[in-house]
């Protein structure tokens, strides 16, 4: 549609149109628009603009995300797997790891480290990795494991078992924090789950995939609030075990638990 045709829409239409735009169609429509004088218009071409800003911000974002696997694809890494764990600092429940494979080209829009998403954006986007990577595995370390061989074991335990579920040969691992050693090129990432997109897919999924378990935990152990808690050392966490002691989910060589009265 030419600016002359656009301007002649009614201002319900010229709303509709930005509304609808896709971010590829959305500059012209705008540049359409730039000398209508309707309030309304103007108005609407505002939040347009807006709109397009934080699209073009999060399609950088995802680049950013994007650019340590694709160095190490053009590297010669074809298949890149990123690797995260989470419920380190659990009271209870396990010690949970994720090993995700995205393809090329991939990018799922809102994708980010667990911990900065609420959990319906985190069910959203694990539903999103699942459906659209390439490979995926979750594994668990026991409370019981964790208390017998200690927490560096469990981390790289449990990436090992993510990483041996996931289906398919991989040659290089991306990792969050300082590197594992599990056998095969590993790059490790400070904050990789805020900076690597395969490495917070395995956040997210991991995170998505404990909760899930300790909710269903919850329900056999209701005095402990882990449908809230995660196995978290919140307050009403705290003061559970202190009236009912320690249930078969907690780590007991965890402080407060060490010396704690077991429940059962």
């Amino acid at each position: 549609m030419t600016p002359r045709g656009v301007r002649s829409l009614s201002l319900q239409q010229c709303r509709e149109l930005l509304e609808t735009a896709d971010t590829a169609a959305l500059p012209a429509l705008l540049r359409s628009l730039a000398g209508d004088r309707r309030a309304g218009v103007r108005e609407a071409v505002a939040v347009a603009r807006n709109r397009l800003r934080a699209r073009e911000a999060e399609a950088a974002r995802l680049e950013g995300l994007a650019a340590l696997e694709e160095e190490l694809r053009r590297g010669g890494y074809a298949v890149v797997a990123g690797i995260d764990e989470v419920g380190r600092g659990a009271l209870a429940g396990p010690l949970t790891a994720g090993a995700v494979v995205l393809p090329a080209g991939l990018r799922i829009e809102g994708l980010d480290d667990s911990k900065r998403l609420t959990p319906e954006c985190r069910e959203h986007i694990a539903a999103a990795v699942r459906e659209r990577c390439h490979a995926c595995a979750v594994a668990h370390v026991d409370p019981g494991e964790i208390d017998a061989k200690g927490m560096s074991w469990a981390v790289r335990e449990a990436m090992r078992r993510a990483l041996d579920s996931i289906g398919c040969p991989v040659d290089h691992v991306v990792v969050d924090g300082l590197g594992v050693g599990l056998g095969i090129p590993e790059t490790a990432v400070v904050g990789g789950d805020a900076k690597v997109a395969a490495i917070a897919a395995a956040s997210v999924v991991a995170k998505v995939t404990r909760d899930a378990l300790m909710v269903a935990h919850a329900a056999d152990h209701r005095e402990y609030l882990f449908e809230e808690n995660k196995g978290y050392g919140t307050p009403e966490h705290l003061a559970a075990i202190a009236v009912h002691g320690l249930c078969p989910l907690h780590r007991r060589s965890f402080h407060p638990c060490e010396g704690t009265p077991p429940l059962f």
